[in-house]
């Protein structure tokens, strides 16, 4: 079982870097909570592939500085539907 959540952890980190994934949308994909992909990119992956997890960190790094302009952009979206 224990090498089921490894696998799951570069699946996700792997996805991750190519899609240059919120974590929502990871979550969202693998069908699985926010805080598990959370808790497989920045703890487990760590510990099964390093390169991996620093690549990951990068692009989680880079979603978390843009997310308030998405938040604003979807706020923006959300009254331009409704006037």
């Amino acid at each position: 079982m224990k090498g089921v959540v490894e696998a799951r952890a570069v699946e996700l980190g792997e996805y991750i870097i190519e899609s240059q994934a919120t974590v929502r949308k990871a979550a969202k994909k693998f069908g699985i909570s926010k805080s598990t992909v959370h808790k497989d990119v920045s703890q487990r992956l760590k510990y099964v592939n390093p390169e991996l997890y620093n690549e990951v960190k990068t692009v989680l790094e880079i979603n978390k500085a843009q997310r308030h302009i998405r938040g604003g952009m979807a706020t923006k979206r959300k009254y331009q539907k409704h006037p």
